[in-house]
């Protein structure tokens, strides 16, 4: 680097991605907007949710820049800022995911749990991105493949799930499903849910899966409604392959979804082969919360008689008594 390009000041830029369609994420956006330029960070957005914001971009200093092409959209941003809930979220790690900018979401949304912040935390969050004091956690994904007579029909990912599901209401899915390479049992089924450990707590944790933290490295599969008499959740190793075969016999068509964002149809004697992804998904972390925190707090567990730590070490005669304790 020469003295000339030393001198130059550094070009910061925030991705913003938001839920246009609610008023509340429009006015949260528009006032990071105003406070992200006015430190001096350029915030980029797609045309199409600028022209919903009703932004002018010389209007801010720096100005505003918009972007038509999304695949585009990531490139040479430190952050994307996510308004809105987690479907907000999921269609902007969709966006960002071959760029590889992590995704600091703002909850305007019901549970939100890949959000870091809520709607009140503007000014905390402002501070963070200005001084760049977070960290990135990468998240497991899923690769999927649709085969059909043995060729590959389809490719896709998730980060969350990837569920097989019936397209019928009123007929069942009839699968047999594959653990590493061999067959474990046959279900009528109304679906199978693939899962990662940030989707724990989405479609799998409703269908009955068990709750795995994010630190764990494992896959999840399972079965929706089905009539079998081994059909429980299963957590299995990260470097397994999980195959969902569709039996020929099936009358109609079922449908492969991904995070509830990316459909295939599948026919009868379609193949879905679910493994750890190539591509993690970053997420920007403000705050040091153990998950368990967050479980409370985004389900509104009840704690209520919890003593803790501090009191066990009483009880064991450091710093106390029993007491101390209530009964």
């Amino acid at each position: 680097m020469n003295a000339t390009e030393a001198a130059q000041p550094q070009v910061r830029r925030v991705l913003m991605l938001a839920h246009t369609g609610r008023q509340d994420a429009v006015d949260v956006a528009r006032a990071f907007i105003a406070a992200l330029t006015g430190h001096g960070i350029i915030v980029r957005l797609l045309k199409s949710e600028a022209a919903d914001l009703g932004l002018d971009p010389t209007s801010y200093d720096p100005a505003l820049e918009f972007i038509g092409s999304e695949q585009d959209a990531g490139c040479d941003c430190e952050v994307a800022l996510v308004i809105g809930g987690d479907g907000t979220i999921l269609r902007a790690a969709e966006i960002t995911r071959a760029t590889g900018i992590p995704l600091l979401g703002v909850n305007l949304g019901h549970v939100g749990f890949l959000a870091e912040a809520e709607y009140d935390d503007v000014e905390s969050v402002i501070e963070a991105l200005v001084q760049q004091r977070y960290t990135i956690e990468d998240r497991l994904t899923i690769d999927v493949n649709v085969y059909r007579d043995g060729d590959l029909v389809a490719r896709t990912w998730a980060l969350n799930e990837a569920s097989v599901e019936k397209a019928a209401r009123q007929r069942m899915l009839e699968v047999v499903v594959e653990i590493d390479g061999r067959p474990l049992s046959r279900w009528g089924c109304d679906g199978v849910v693939c899962a990662t450990p940030t989707g724990s707590t989405a479609y799998n944790f409703s269908a009955g899966g068990p709750v795995v933290w994010p630190g764990v490295e494992a896959l999840l599969m399972v079965p929706i409604s089905a009539h079998a008499l081994f059909a429980r959740p299963m957590v299995v190793a990260p470097t397994s392959v999980l195959a969902v075969e569709v039996l020929a016999r099936t009358e109609g068509v079922g449908v492969l979804w991904c995070d509830g964002r990316r459909t295939v149809d599948l026919p009868p004697g379609a193949r879905i082969e679910v493994s750890r992804g190539t591509t993690p998904v970053r997420l920007v972390r403000l705050h040091e919360a153990p998950f368990t925190d967050r479980l409370v707090a985004k389900f509104g567990l009840s704690v209520e008689g919890w003593r803790g730590a501090s009191n066990r070490r009483r009880r064991n005669g450091d710093g106390g008594s029993d007491g101390d304790l209530d009964a």
